[in-house]
């Protein structure tokens, strides 16, 4: 499909919105307006969330074409709004909204094209039965850092992917922040004054714009200086490498947890390294905060539970 974001969450929003459909008719399996939405608010808001999510999606994916929308990108966007803690309501909506996309969809495909496409989304569920019963998901979110991180990375297939995923565990990058990565964001080597040892810095732009340094070892850092002698870009498909990262999950006999596990596992050896130190539980979590480009201290208890 074509056209702006607007345009098209227009187009599948047609497909299901039913005005004043009756309820016993909208979960009827044989009635024409099973599924649809009959309320104007509504779909106003669902409309709305699908926005935010094709926005995402150009932004972070390079996806213009939200036919082309898969099962990772729901579960990556999930993720994306996780982070924050949202709340569960806000989270049940989100979720409510990506199942009537699923919906849409297929309607469009079944009513412009004549066809069957098999959409799924049900991934959708997993973080919302996790925190049904209480007020914040994160209060609830299960332990998502990889149990032997060296592990699964050594066993990832694709050689950029492996120093994609370094450059997170390592340094507690988002996926937005190895995506793509230019010469000019290498500053040097400088010493990480909790470890006292010699680290590479690395100049990210992540979520929400944020901007800052990550952390990496010198052995990660010369060999994305080395990749820089004959290429002028670092960059990796995410598709390819979420898959990579599941693949060698099941070699590794871990639970995927994508590639935002691996910031599970920086967060809690930030937090052993922070104590080393000498500095204090609270000044540990408000400092792993800051390097995981949060501001608030109470984020990085989310990747401490569970």
């Amino acid at each position: 499909m074509r056209g702006s974001v607007y345009y098209q969450s227009s187009q599948l929003a047609k497909q299901i919105f039913e005005a004043r459909a009756k309820k016993e008719d909208r979960i009827n399996p044989n009635h024409e307006h099973f599924q649809k939405v009959a309320s104007y608010k509504t779909m106003e808001s669902y409309r709305s969330i699908w926005n935010n999510f094709f926005n995402y999606l150009k932004e972070h994916w390079g996806i213009k074409d939200f036919e082309k929308i898969e099962s990772q990108h729901i579960q990556a966007y999930m993720d994306y709004k996780i982070e924050y803690y949202p709340s569960k309501q806000y989270l049940e909506k989100i979720s409510a909204a990506l199942g009537k996309l699923e919906i849409a969809l297929k309607l469009f495909a079944k009513n412009i094209y004549n066809e069957d496409r098999n959409y799924d989304f049900s991934i959708r569920q997993t973080p919302l039965d996790e925190a049904r019963d209480l007020k914040y998901v994160a209060n609830n979110y299960h332990n998502r850092a990889y149990n032997n991180p060296k592990v699964l990375i050594s066993n990832l297939q694709n050689s950029l992917h492996k120093l994609a995923a370094s450059i997170q565990y390592e340094g507690g990058a988002r996926i937005e922040g190895v995506a793509l990565i230019k010469p000019e964001q290498l500053l040097g080597t400088q010493i990480d004054t909790i470890t006292n040892t010699q680290k590479g810095i690395i100049f990210t732009k992540e979520k929400g714009g944020k901007e800052g340094e990550v952390l990496v070892s010198l052995d990660t850092y010369n060999e994305l200086v080395a990749h820089f002698e004959k290429y002028k870009t670092f960059k990796i498909n995410r598709q390819a490498y979420y898959e990579d990262i599941k693949q060698s999950a099941l070699l590794s006999d871990e639970t995927s947890e994508a590639s935002h596990g691996l910031r599970w596992n920086f967060a809690k050896r930030r937090m052993l390294e922070y104590a080393k130190a000498g500095y204090s539980y609270a000044q540990s979590l408000q400092e792993v905060s800051y390097e995981m480009k949060h501001n608030r201290a109470s984020i990085t208890e989310h990747y401490l539970g569970g």
